[in-house]
């Protein structure tokens, strides 16, 4: 139980200079910035899904997190939000590392990784502008929602949010190590092994799992030859780390999560399923 409380809380730990990095952002742009800079970020998000794919591929999920609360505060777009979803690489890359993956498979899957978020990034605020869809709220969302008392100053309100969310985190993560490690992570690997047709439709969704277990396991399978590379890209695609967790915390917007939760699925299963046929 030890083991478990001090992973969990190690997890936890790791997000917080990103969740107080994106706060701090977003209280300032709200409280200091004028009419001149708000209209720069509106018209650099059609750019922004790139940017947001290449900071995802950084092997760290603290990334998806402050996405996720970037766009709770209409600060990025749809598209760069599912951008950075799709190339985030949590644990993987450091398990191909250590395993020492030749360097031009790791760079391939990376690239590939990010390339669909760039792609479906631009391709969703195209979308979305066209219909005039996108909807240019502010942080004051997030803090009607939080009663974080943001007149008390940009630092305070900033620290409040990152405690609030944290200890969220810190909750859902604990929970989630307790289920994994009375389950065994062979419950996971039972479920993915050897299933050839299925198999990004299954790790697409353990690829949401809001925990490194998922992309460890895919990984590790991978590696063993027991999933091909389709069926490990969907579950890498979808693999966004606690960004989705920390979406449905600070995003009131329920059904709207529920779309953003299933068009990332379907990106990822539907990529996953296109790259199963590509010669390997």
């Amino acid at each position: 139980m030890l083991h478990i409380v001090e992973h969990s809380v190690i997890d936890s730990i790791k997000l917080i200079p990103f969740l107080f990095l994106a706060y701090l952002a977003m209280e300032y742009l709200e409280h200091r910035t004028g009419n001149g800079i708000r209209r720069w970020l509106k018209n650099a998000d059609k750019a922004a899904p790139v940017m947001g794919s290449l900071l995802g591929a950084v092997p760290q999920c603290g990334f998806s997190a402050a996405a996720s609360n970037l766009y709770a505060g209409r600060v990025i777009t749809l598209g760069t939000l599912i951008a950075i979803y799709l190339s985030t690489s949590d644990e993987m890359l450091p398990i191909l590392i250590s395993e020492r993956v030749p360097f031009k498979e790791i760079v391939g899957i990376l690239l590939g990784k990010a390339l669909l978020g760039m792609t479906a990034g631009l391709l969703i605020d195209l979308i979305r502008r066209r219909k005039k869809a996108e909807d240019r709220g502010s942080i004051h969302d997030i803090c009607e929602q939080e009663h974080c008392h943001c007149e008390k100053g940009i630092l305070s309100s900033a620290l409040t949010h990152t405690a609030q969310i944290a200890f969220f985190i810190l909750l859902i993560t604990f929970i989630l190590n307790l289920v994994l490690h009375f389950a065994g992570d062979d419950i996971l690997e039972n479920l993915l092994r050897d299933k050839a047709v299925l198999g990004p439709v299954l790790t697409g969704f353990v690829g949401l799992i809001p925990n490194c277990a998922g992309s460890v396991v895919i990984t590790r399978l991978y590696l063993e030859g027991a999933l091909g590379l389709g069926a490990t890209m969907a579950g890498l695609f979808t693999g966004s780390g606690v960004g989705v967790l920390v979406l449905f915390r600070v995003n009131h917007n329920r059904r709207e999560n529920l779309k953003i939760l299933l068009l990332l699925y379907g990106i990822g299963v539907a990529a996953g399923i296109v790259m199963g046929f590509l010669p390997v």
